[in-house]
């Protein structure tokens, strides 16, 4: 049995954009979608409401949210097979629990309540940067939210901690019959390091072929594995995160790697990861490395 996609919902506006792009999503990979939105209302009003037969004000409001996100679901896709839940526990806390069973986790950019100018909530960076499954944090980009680009673009990390990166960012070109857009970053250091005493003084050209040699290592099992992917390779000059940056304007999702230490209970989410997370022009798929 496919395991769903699990989407985060709070009625606000960004939580809309995310329902409509996981309804596409659960379509395209055929799988049911499980919408669920964490609220403690039960702490704070049951106890100012003894004996009450009426429902609490939040319950009331807790159980609209989930109602309409379901059905907004429904309209949008009759086909999917959508289920809703109102899950009396912490924001971030429940969509971590729910990752343990799901394909991915989906959520919006922006929370309900939240400032206008704000580009990133706490709930979406917590989950993205904690959990042990892919997350998609949906920004309200026209043309990715569409998939009119028809790219994905995958930004290549190293061979033992992009593994899983990798195998997602096939998966989903392969589904949508769309193009993907390998980019692997290099640079050319300014100083000796003891590791590398001559790097330095090494010709540029060595380093574009190391990032050359370390794309073909983390593509190779992929691309045996998905033949049919249209697979665009490029090695670029530059800080991965401004490389990726640039390059998410022209696709519908871009795809990196997070690797997960089990021992580590902070936020783990690199630089790279944190400026997609916060500037990319279409949504952005953390995939989790365990260590």
């Amino acid at each position: 049995m496919e395991l769903p996609l699990v989407v985060g919902v709070d009625g606000s506006d960004s939580s809309l954009l995310a329902i409509d792009w996981a309804v596409d999503e659960a379509a395209r990979l055929g799988l049911p979608l499980r919408l669920v939105y964490a609220s403690l209302w039960e702490r704070y009003e049951s106890a100012a409401l003894p004996g009450s037969r009426e429902r609490a004000s939040e319950q009331v409001m807790a159980e609209n949210i989930v109602g309409s996100a379901a059905e907004r679901a429904r309209r949008r896709n009759p086909d999917v097979k959508v289920s809703a839940e109102l899950l009396p526990e912490e924001a971030v806390s429940a969509p971590l629990r729910e990752g343990g069973n799901a394909t991915a986790l989906v959520t919006g950019s922006r929370g309900r309540g939240e400032l206008k100018g704000l580009l990133l909530d706490s709930v979406g960076l917590g989950v993205a940067a904690r959990a042990q499954c892919p997350v998609i944090v949906v920004h309200a980009d026209k043309a990715g939210l569409e998939g009119t680009h028809e790219r994905i673009l995958l930004g290549a990390g190293e061979p033992s901690t992009g593994v899983e990166a990798v195998r997602f960012a096939f998966r989903e070109a392969e589904a949508r019959k769309c193009t993907l857009d390998v980019v692997r970053a290099w640079r050319c250091p300014s100083y000796e390091t003891t590791d590398h005493p001559r790097l330095a003084d090494e010709p540029e050209h060595h380093h574009e072929e190391r990032a050359s040699v370390l794309l073909d290592a983390v593509l190779h099992d992929a691309v045996a594995d998905h033949p049919g992917v249209r697979v665009h390779r490029t090695t670029v000059e530059g800080p991965a995160r401004n490389v990726l940056l640039h390059r998410s304007a022209a696709a519908d999702l871009v795809v990196i790697g997070a690797q997960r230490r089990h021992s580590h209970f902070g936020l783990q989410l690199g630089r790279v990861g944190h400026t997609l997370l916060h500037h990319a022009d279409c949504p952005v798929a953390i995939v989790p490395q365990s260590a």
